[in-house]
């Protein structure tokens, strides 16, 4: 790709980008949310058309009209969010568009067969091909998602934020497949704001800020991880985590919860959070730590035990109750089940907020636009528009509209699931630094990440879970990411 520009409504996504890619070799794209990766991919995969600018594929310049044809030339594109369809079988999934036929009548034990050899290349050669997607794992779907792009000879597959679902475990098996796949000369673009794994995963580096390419081509290796966020943000950032506070002695706690049990979901989970304090939930994906926030949030009904909140019980599956008693929660799917993206950000800051802002049955937005703005201006909300649609902000400003929804609404207690999922090294700083602040402020926070390293790095105290149980709770300075590891797996194998 030579000089790829792209316009919309005068805004310039785009403007000059350059990207080669070998075959058989890993090329890590890099920028922060809104740098124009999205719009690359897509020009790539045929969604967009450039403005200007050259493609070259296998030698020859090129033009893509859409992702069929991008698919018949070899390029596979396997988005942030799964693309398979719940409905049908591994087999039809992966044959999904060019189904094995002849005159309209389905060769379904070709593709059954074909569909076996393809996941046996993939390593995954126990996957019954008649087994609905929707029985899977994001994993086993991200496998279906690789099978189809082989299915189309895919000499180029574009992974999207491909480990943002996994827990270690299975990101060391999507290492191991894209070695193989590169092993076979298929080059791979790989992009990731996990700077940790591009040192694993990549050879090659092209940073992009604000639609222009910053470094094309850099050797991983070669490259310092300070150069590579500086590149990004346009700054040094040299501690990504604030520096704790000792919580004070005689901190009330703000949060208890005893005995709480969701039956075939976890069990008899006891701890506390004191105002000021930060306690992080640890633990693989499927152990049970999204649903714990959840129940003490009122959204899971529990089937025992309690939830106290400044002394007042709360009652179970309540979330009406939970946030009159000051409890917020950012969950982990924030776009699905947190926000409404196709209303304003002043909208969302207020939404739970509604009865501060009502007058004689009507909603007051000039009052509603004013508490927001203050919310936007104090977390440094970028574009600072309250009117702006929800869904065209990065990752990291929809994280901070969550964030201001609960400061509006003055809630004491904040449950964070994943509050850094999809968002950039740059945002994440501001975000750490937010959480830290408002610890500091007296706020008890819970925080639930699949990186064990923001966990220790931004909590006082960790609880670490397996299977639904808690094996031990413990200070984070008193462990490193193994010694969590290490407990975890011998929590699960037991």
């Amino acid at each position: 790709m030579r000089g790829i520009t792209k316009s919309f409504a005068g805004v310039h996504a785009l403007k000059g980008v350059d990207l080669e890619v070998h075959a058989g070799e890993v090329h890590c794209v890099l920028g922060q949310n809104g740098a124009g990766k999205s719009t690359l991919i897509k020009i790539l995969s045929g969604a967009y058309q450039p403005d200007d600018g050259e493609l070259v594929w296998q030698g020859e310049t090129v033009t893509i009209p859409g992702p069929v044809a991008a698919l018949d030339m070899g390029i596979a594109t396997m988005y942030q969010e799964l693309d398979v369809v719940d409905g049908l079988s591994i087999a039809e999934n992966i044959f999904l568009g060019h189904e094995l036929s002849t005159a309209g009548v389905l060769h379904r034990g070709v593709a059954a067969k074909r569909t076996r050899e393809l996941l046996t290349r993939l390593g995954h050669g126990d996957l019954n091909p008649h087994t609905e997607v929707e029985s899977l794992s994001a994993a086993g779907k991200q496998i279906v998602s690789m099978a189809r792009a082989l299915s189309r000879d895919a000499k180029l597959i574009i992974m999207d934020e491909p480990s943002a679902v996994l827990d270690s475990e299975e990101v060391k098996n999507l290492f191991r497949v894209v070695e193989e796949l590169t092993a076979q000369g298929i080059a791979i673009i790989y992009i990731s704001h996990r700077l940790e794994e591009i040192r694993q995963i990549g050879d090659r580096i092209t940073v992009i800020k604000d639609g222009a390419s910053m470094a094309s081509g850099l050797q991983v290796a070669d490259t310092p991880t300070t150069k590579l966020i500086t590149l990004m943000t346009g700054r040094e950032i040299e501690n990504v985590f604030p520096p704790r506070r000792p919580v004070a002695p005689d901190a009330a706690v703000a949060l208890e919860v005893e005995g709480l049990t969701l039956r075939g979901v976890f069990a008899d989970i006891d701890f506390t959070v004191r105002s000021g304090e930060v306690v992080g939930l640890a633990g693989l994906v499927g152990s049970g730590r999204s649903e714990i926030v959840e129940t003490v949030y009122g959204a899971r009904k529990a089937t025992s035990g309690t939830v106290t909140v400044r002394g007042a019980q709360l009652r179970r599956g309540s979330v009406r109750h939970a946030v009159a008693a000051g409890v917020g929660l950012s969950p982990e799917e924030r776009k699905s089940q947190g926000l409404l993206l196709d209303e304003p950000v002043f909208k969302n800051v207020t939404l739970a907020s509604f009865a501060r802002f009502a007058k004689a049955s009507m909603l007051d937005e000039r009052r509603e636009r004013a508490v927001a703005r203050e919310q936007i201006d104090a977390l440094e909300l970028r574009p600072a528009d309250p009117d702006r649609e929800t869904r065209t902000l990065s990752g990291g400003n929809q994280q901070k509209i969550l964030l201001a929804r609960w400061l509006v609404e003055g809630s004491r207690v904040l449950l964070l699931d994943e509050p850094t999922r999809g968002v950039d090294v740059g945002a994440r700083s501001e975000i750490y630094n937010l959480i830290r602040q408002l610890a500091d402020a007296g706020t008890a926070i819970v925080v639930v990440s699949s990186e064990i390293e923001e966990v220790l790095g931004l909590s006082d105290r960790v609880l670490v879970i397996a299977e639904g149980q808690l094996l031990t709770t413990v200070d984070a300075d008193q462990i490193d990411e193994h010694g969590v590891l290490d407990l975890v797996m011998k929590g699960t194998a037991a």
